[in-house]
């Protein structure tokens, strides 16, 4: 918006030619993002308290858990106000990824938003059913893919991987139904990963930097040229979207932070896992997302693990409760420790994920 009111005048008052530089509009995003969390974040915690949007606690959790038991859910809703206003401010509203990345993060948010409200409603932690929520997640997922299809680079349904410099498969039209499946299970790992105060958005904002920085270098011939990576016109754009939304995850943290003073619920998790895997698909990233994820492809594959080998078995369990971050509090360590191990985790396989740039 900015970019579009101001540039022009540049003919006028010269200063305004900052506005023509990506860094200096994708900076100021995160500023901004971060600025509308701090100043609007107190006032939707007490909206949601006077609402009494309060977190149901699982029985079969924890017990240490059961203090949260109260504590403001959907607190996802600042994320997504947040991301969209600096986006709104300083992207270029004529990029095509930007929109496709902020109605589908509106879209996966919308079913999380109401997974929240039942749980909410019925004061237990069942929500939308299974087969409900997936397909939510499924239509919204359908939509941006074929978005990306419909109107495709010339390396839309190529599959690249790490390591390797050019793309060892061509999916084309099995790149949407696959596609869609990647969307949808990243914004369940997400999901699945927000259960320790501070946990799930501090993993996002590990990913979230590693895609800002492939994004933008994505998106400049001589930059992917050098490091031999897909050069994806105009995504570079997406680097407004990407560092709004690590200002966002930034400013939502300080009042996750244990003890938390607000969950960020299905409406943020959902949305948050959803978007960062459309901007691995726009960036041809998709199995390096793996990668740069690797903390919350712990976390659900932890989750398959226990549900197949209960099965199998017939009662018996690999961990102590799953997700993994509920096992490792079972065995005594702090809630803060495991968190912050986690993180420590996550930048590990963020820093992995960047190095494979060059190793091909």
């Amino acid at each position: 918006m900015l970019l579009e009111w101001l540039y022009p005048l540049a003919k006028y008052f010269s200063p305004l030619n900052v506005f023509r530089y990506l860094t200096f509009r994708s900076a100021y995003a995160a500023v901004t993002a971060l600025l509308v969390a701090f100043l609007f974040g107190p006032w939707i915690i007490e909206r949601l308290r006077s609402f009494k949007f309060g977190q149901s606690v699982r029985a079969d959790g924890p017990q240490t858990h059961l203090a949260k038991t109260g504590t403001p859910t959907m607190g996802g809703l600042l994320v997504l106000a947040a991301v969209i206003i600096a986006t709104l401010l300083w992207g270029d509203l004529s990029n095509r990824y930007t929109w496709i990345c902020l109605i589908s993060m509106v879209g996966f948010g919308g079913v999380g938003f109401m997974d929240d409200w039942l749980k909410i409603k019925k004061k237990n932690s069942d929500g939308l059913s299974a087969k409900a929520k997936l397909a939510g997640q499924f239509l919204v997922a359908g939509a941006a893919v074929m978005a990306l299809y419909l109107d495709p680079t010339e390396s839309t349904t190529l599959l690249y991987v790490p390591f390797f410099k050019d793309a060892v498969v061509d999916l084309g039209f099995f790149y949407v139904p696959l596609a869609m499946i990647f969307v949808v299970w990243w914004s369940n790992a997400v999901n699945l990963s927000d259960g320790l105060d501070g946990l799930a958005i501090g993993l996002v904002m590990m990913t979230v930097i590693a895609l800002g920085i492939i994004t933008y270098i994505s998106g400049r011939a001589d930059w992917s040229s050098y490091l031999g990576i897909p050069f994806i016109r105009d995504a570079s754009e997406l680097t407004v979207f990407v560092l709004a939304l690590l200002g966002a995850c930034v400013g939502f943290l300080w009042f996750n932070a244990h003890p938390a003073e607000v969950f960020m619920g299905d409406v943020g998790s959902l949305s948050l896992g959803g978007v960062i895997a459309l901007i691995a698909l726009v960036i041809k990233k998709e199995m390096l997302l793996f990668i740069m994820g690797g903390t919350m492809v712990l976390e659900g594959m932890s989750v398959i693990i226990q549900v197949a080998y209960y099965k199998l078995s017939k009662g018996k369990r690999v961990f102590k409760m799953a997700p993994l971050h509920h096992h490792f509090e079972l065995s005594g360590w702090k809630e803060t420790k495991v968190v912050i191990r986690f993180w420590i985790l996550g930048g590990l396989f963020a820093l992995v994920a960047l190095s494979t740039l060059k190793i091909q």
